[in-house]
């Protein structure tokens, strides 16, 4: 009906916040931006004469005048609905049914994108559908910036506000061949350029001018109190010419641009200065450090393992080129040594010494174990760090229980002494070395195995050494969502925080899936959730890896290691087992604690499925 608005605003991305709408008059159907900027209009009085307009009507393939049919629109089947849309375009929707969804089929309006006002947002300048900021002809001097670099459509901002306090300083900034969308602009009584561009000098409100001249002797002048997205013109098409004029606020005599300026390049010499003093101070300390680090003669060290030159792990690797995977700490090289396969893990970021990096180094060669992965040798060149490991044919352990590579099931007896052999690796680690080692970082990928499956725990050395006489150890942690214990948040760790990751690894290997399972629907994304609810449910053996029609034969021992994981997956880590214990319930000499499901760490609950502190390790390949 007459008078009746259609209204929206726009979007949350659209900083002009301008306000479109589209109302009914008596003589058609008009779009407006800013309650009085009109930039498209239906005029039904061109068609018919007399015609009175006082109503317009939607139906299917129409827009339509109470008596009369202007505009002819897509038909269609289905339902269709019109919006004025926050970009100020009146857009038609269908609704498909194949889909269920609505779309959208036809731009009423049909104007080209740069005669909408805010396409290019304030003080913006449209030019084929890209948007620039005002720049006056044959100048390099900008008076105008981007709201923001990399959106261009959210318009320009004067780099100085326009102040009428400052009205004599007021400048005109000349922009030719543009034109403005407004259709119905107030028009000053002034026929001359000059008269144009003094008019809007004279009064503040004036934020710009347009002078339109279709000919020598007549011109046309445009007040303009808000300046929205102006667009290019090519006058040898439109048939007339159009120079806008707008308003800029210039610094008195130029002084306060001259003070920028000094002040902008004494600023970035000043910059340039410390960082030359910073970097120059940083190297004379490396230097300087690296001389001192080089005097340590690794000879002092007793028991050590091989030292190597970087240069002979690098020709043993046939220059680093065969990588075997890459993680936390560094990347993980195929070398050969003589006759012997090698692993050749090379450091990233190590920052410690030399001194320092050579007594941990003592300390990890000599220990010995079927079921960690040995040390050889080690590097240690000015920067570089590099441990060189026994080779493991079979790769880790997530490439044979993930199934990523077609290969066929794991037998149940493989499965159990893989676990055997992780228990044994960790219970040496805890509690049979000189020194305390907590991992702090068991996972399939750190899980090596041999030719023959048996498994060997990688990265040990890699961990934070803790003395005998330590309960606990504060540390920086580290580690892939999922594994972490609970406790990490308070860096309080002790071993009991491998048991837990132990426990999430033998969920792994009973039910051939990860930790997250991005791929499962929402409620089955943790198995360590489904292992509480199947608990509680009597149903734990729905989890049981389906690949594998033995396992699900031998459902009761199936089951008892599932118990065995739930034990080591206590949120309170003193009713944990140690890694001793484990070992006696798999050889049947101790039995399992009972406890309530209940007290298993519920994961969407633990941050660690969140907010891990580094990446995930990637290593899946042989070494």
């Amino acid at each position: 009906m007459e008078g009746m608005r259609l209204t929206t605003t726009t979007s949350a991305a659209n900083k002009t916040g301008n306000l479109f709408y589209i109302t009914v008059r008596s003589d058609g159907l008009y779009a407006f931006v800013e309650e009085s900027q009109l930039y498209f209009s239906f005029n039904t009085s061109r068609y018919k004469e007399g015609n009175d307009s006082t109503r317009v009507i939607f139906r299917n393939g129409n827009l339509a005048t109470l008596w009369y049919y202007y505009i002819k629109l897509p038909e269609s089947n289905s339902s269709q609905y019109m919006r004025l849309e926050s970009d100020g375009h009146l857009r038609l929707y269908d609704y498909d049914f194949p889909s269920a969804t609505w779309t959208m089929a036809y731009d009423v309006m049909r104007l080209d994108d740069c005669h909408y006002p805010t396409v290019c947002g304030e003080y913006g300048v449209c030019t084929g559908g890209q948007c620039t900021c005002p720049l006056e002809n044959n100048s390099s001097s900008s008076y105008f910036k981007p709201v923001d670099e990399r959106k261009s459509n959210l318009g320009c901002t004067p780099f100085t506000p326009i102040s009428c306090q400052e009205i004599r300083h007021h400048h005109l900034l000349t922009i030719p061949n543009v034109s403005y969308f407004d259709l119905s602009p107030t028009v000053v009584d002034a026929t001359s350029i000059d008269e144009c561009k003094q008019a809007c000098l004279n009064n503040c409100s004036c934020m710009a001018v347009l002078f339109r001249d279709r000919s020598v002797s007549h011109g046309e002048c445009l007040w303009l109190t808000e300046v929205l997205t102006l667009h290019s013109i090519q006058p040898e098409t439109t048939g007339y010419n159009s120079t806008a004029y707008l308003k800029v606020q210039l610094s008195p005599s130029g002084e306060n641009k001259k003070k920028l300026i000094v002040g902008a390049t004494l600023g970035a010499a000043t910059t340039l200065v410390l960082l030359i003093i910073v970097v120059t101070l940083y190297l004379q300390k490396r230097i300087k450090y690296e001389e001192k680090d080089e005097e340590f003669d690794f000879d002092q060290l007793s028991g050590m393992p091989t030292r190597y030159s970087f240069q002979k792990l690098s020709e043993s690797t046939e220059g680093f080129s065969r990588k075997l995977g890459e993680g936390g700490f560094g990347s993980v090289f195929e070398g050969k040594l003589g006759e012997e396969r090698v692993a050749v893990k090379r450091l990233e970021g190590a920052r410690q010494g030399k001194k320092q990096f050579l007594a941990e180094v003592e300390t990890i060669g000599s220990i010995e174990h079927i079921n960690l992965v040995g040390m050889i040798g080690f590097c240690a060149e000015k920067s570089e760090r590099l441990l060189v490991y026994e080779y493991m044919s079979r790769g880790s352990l997530d490439r044979w229980i993930y199934y990523r590579h077609n290969n066929a099931p794991l037998d149940w007896c493989t499965r159990c002494r893989i676990i055997m052999d992780i228990a044994k690796g960790l219970c040496y680690l805890h509690e049979e070395c000189k020194r305390k080692i907590a991992h702090l970082d068991i996972k399939p990928q750190n899980i090596l195995l041999d030719v023959n499956f048996n498994a060997k725990v990688a990265d040990f050395g890699l961990c934070k050494l803790i003395n005998r006489d330590q309960s606990k150890v504060v540390t920086m942690m580290r580690g892939i969502p999922g594994y972490l214990a609970p406790e990490w948040l308070t860096s309080a760790i002790t071993q009991k925080f491998d048991v837990y990751s132990f426990g999430v690894v033998i969920m792994e290997i009973i039910s051939g899936r990860k930790n997250i399972d991005n791929s499962q629907a929402e409620e089955d994304v943790h198995p360590i959730n489904l292992l509480r609810e199947k608990e509680q449910n009597n149903e734990l053996v729905d989890l049981i890896d389906k690949h594998s029609d033995e396992m699900v034969s031998r459902e009761e021992e199936v089951i008892r290691m599932m118990r065995l994981a739930m034990w080591c997956l206590q949120n309170d880590c003193t009713r944990r087992p140690s890694m001793s214990t484990v070992i006696k319930v798999l050889e049947g000499a101790a039995r399992i604690e009972t406890f309530d499901a209940d007290s298993i760490m519920f994961v969407q609950d633990n941050p660690s499925t969140y907010s891990a502190p580094s990446q995930a390790s990637i290593l899946s390949g042989p070494r």
